[in-house]
């Protein structure tokens, strides 16, 4: 029967730890749990529940910085933000939808696997937008890095390390983000009736351009039927999407000379500020594979790959597929060979490089294949010796992002 401890406070916490240690008992440290379908299962018979550190001690809108407890609510986080008028620049994608979880999960689970959405194109990952924490090593040790502004590190950059880490290293109580203002108007250029190679260099002629374009889509003809915008829905075509972002006059001028510069490639059409805002929201949480059992997978690769590399896997089996951050980022589907997907993926990718995360699949694909992507062997060396560094008896998170580790 698995085991939850609930420390109440930081030096509970680290008590909690301590204990672990001298038994040499696994913990699963969890949030709301939210994030449990991403990465490996973490084989353990005791769970760390950190749903006490929770809500927002530090908010200064004109100061741009917010802290909060790492398992606060990414919906309070967000009214919060929308109050002011502010918002988290990064665009955190909300899962639930995908993974079959209850809600959109803490501020601490977002870090904590470093996820971001269309908008890091423009603005960054969210390990640039992560200014500091406290936390609980894995040898239950408390301390803390960074602090409420960008250029607060001596040292070692700590945050950069702890964003993506997914639990393994250090167990969060408390961080701290930055914030931005939230543009006055978002409209989307569509093009209609382009093939992925189309739309690719549709896509980097659009950024490559004086328009600040914050998000760079492609949808093909067989999701665009999954959309709420009818725009986009009823076309019954593909469609490559540019965003533009800021004040009213200016983001109506650009989006004019945006269409007039992609006209060669198509029909184009423009979405206002609500349909431009749902759309985008629709690619950020991947909102074209919900409601159905396929495996999906993360891959990013060079935006000009991105074509072929769609072509060579077009025969696996119910495939299908679209493209975020101007083809650098793919989203897959697939039905069959399940634990052969994997291989046929990355051997794909081999002569071009990149990176296949597995996100959604059952707990036992998850532990028969690589969810991540192998690491060179210099790399995952280094990895080991940070595990080591910070929890030497395997305590946090034991194997759920690379086995043994």
């Amino acid at each position: 029967m698995t085991e939850t401890l609930r420390p109440d406070t930081e030096a509970q916490l680290a008590e909690a730890v301590t204990w672990a240690n001298s038994e040499r008992l696994p913990l699963e440290v969890l949030g709301r749990g939210t994030k449990r379908a991403l990465g490996r299962p973490v084989q353990s018979a005791h769970r760390l529940d950190l749903t006490a550190f929770s809500g927002i001690h530090l908010y200064e809108p004109e100061e741009l910085v917010l802290g909060a407890g790492s398992a606060t609510p990414m919906v309070e986080i967000l009214e919060a933000l929308e109050e002011k008028g502010q918002q988290l620049a990064f665009e955190p994608p909300d899962l639930s939808g995908l993974l079959g979880s209850k809600d959109s999960g803490t501020i601490g689970g977002i870090v904590s696997t470093n996820l971001a959405g269309p908008r890091r194109i423009k603005d960054g990952a969210a390990r640039d937008h992560f200014l500091g924490f406290d936390a609980v090593s894995g040898r239950g040790q408390v301390f803390k890095s960074g602090g409420r502004v960008m250029k607060n590190v001596t040292g070692y950059d700590l945050p950069k390390l702890i964003c993506g880490s997914y639990g393994t290293l250090a167990a969060m109580t408390r961080l701290v983000v930055k914030v931005l203002p939230r543009a006055e108007k978002s409209r989307t250029v569509l093009v209609r009736g382009v093939d992925a190679a189309q739309a690719v260099k549709a896509l980097a002629d659009g950024l490559n351009g004086p328009f600040e374009v914050s998000g760079a889509a492609w949808l093909p003809a067989g999701l665009t039927a999954s959309s709420g915008v009818g725009y986009i829905r009823d076309a019954g075509v593909s469609v490559a999407a540019l965003r533009l972002e800021g004040f009213g006059p200016s983001v109506e001028y650009r989006c004019g000379k945006l269409r007039a510069l992609l006209a060669p490639y198509g029909e184009t059409e423009e979405l206002h500020s609500h349909n431009s805002r749902t759309f985008w929201r629709e690619i950020r949480d991947v909102v074209p594979f919900h409601g159905d059992s396929r495996i999906v997978w993360r891959i990013s690769v060079a935006p000009t790959d991105a074509p072929g590399l769609l072509a060579s896997l077009s025969h696996l089996k119910n495939q299908s597929a679209y493209l975020d951050w101007a083809g650098g980022l793919i989203w897959l589907a697939v039905d069959a060979p399940r634990q052969g997907a994997a291989e046929i993926i990355r051997d794909a990718m081999a002569p071009i490089g990149g990176h296949a995360t597995l996100i959604r699949g059952g707990a036992t694909l998850r532990n028969a294949v690589p969810v991540f992507h192998p690491q060179p062997a210099p790399l995952a060396a280094v990895t080991r010796r940070l595990k080591a560094s910070f929890d030497p008896n395997g305590v946090l998170n034991p194997g759920r992002m690379t086995e043994g580790v």
